[in-house]
């Protein structure tokens, strides 16, 4: 009889703690790892990253800046515009460099490195502790029996791919 009497009183207890708990907290999931308040950023402008490198090919420039484009605008909410706006992304590609690697018995490279670097300069115009200034850097190796030629344009997508994504968590994901 007891517990007759105690399962409504159980139930509203249960009810309001869970009406509580609903009100008091919100969960937030973020599966692209933007970190943005939208009702603060509206706006990103990615500016040109010309080359500065003393090796240079020139398609690297379009093919970096077209994926840094691309990643923000699948993977936050902003609009970009070429004007002033609330986040600001610039920079250079200030390296293209070779260097062997994996040298055998022979005294002869195996493998060669490909290595690019990008200097960003990332403002945040409504807090400028977030203000960025670094370079960052990402390499493929390639076998060295192949010319550069021959796998030049897949590696700089590649490495242009990971150097955004490095970007991106450096500035836009707040890690």
């Amino acid at each position: 009889m007891k517990h007759d009497r105690l399962q409504p009183l159980l139930l509203g207890s249960a009810c309001l703690l869970l009406t509580l708990m609903m009100i008091g907290c919100r969960i937030s999931y973020k599966f692209n790892g933007a970190a943005l308040d939208y009702t603060v950023y509206k706006t990103v402008t990615v500016g040109n990253f010309p080359i500065r490198a003393a090796l240079v090919y020139p398609p690297l420039q379009q093919t970096f800046e077209n994926e840094l484009l691309n990643y923000i605008t699948r993977n936050t909410r902003l609009q970009v515009n070429d004007g002033n706006a609330d986040l600001q992304l610039e920079g250079e590609i200030t390296g293209y460099n070779l260097s062997p690697q994996a040298v055998t018995e022979n005294a002869i490279a195996s493998k060669t490195r490909l290595t690019i670097q990008v200097r960003v300069r990332y403002t945040d115009t409504k807090n400028d502790n977030n203000d960025i200034d670094q370079t960052f850097s990402a390499y493929r190796d390639f076998d060295s029996s192949l010319m550069l030629t021959e796998v030049q344009e897949e590696l700089c997508q590649e490495i242009s791919e990971e150097l955004v994504q490095l970007i991106f968590n450096a500035t836009l994901g707040n890690w």
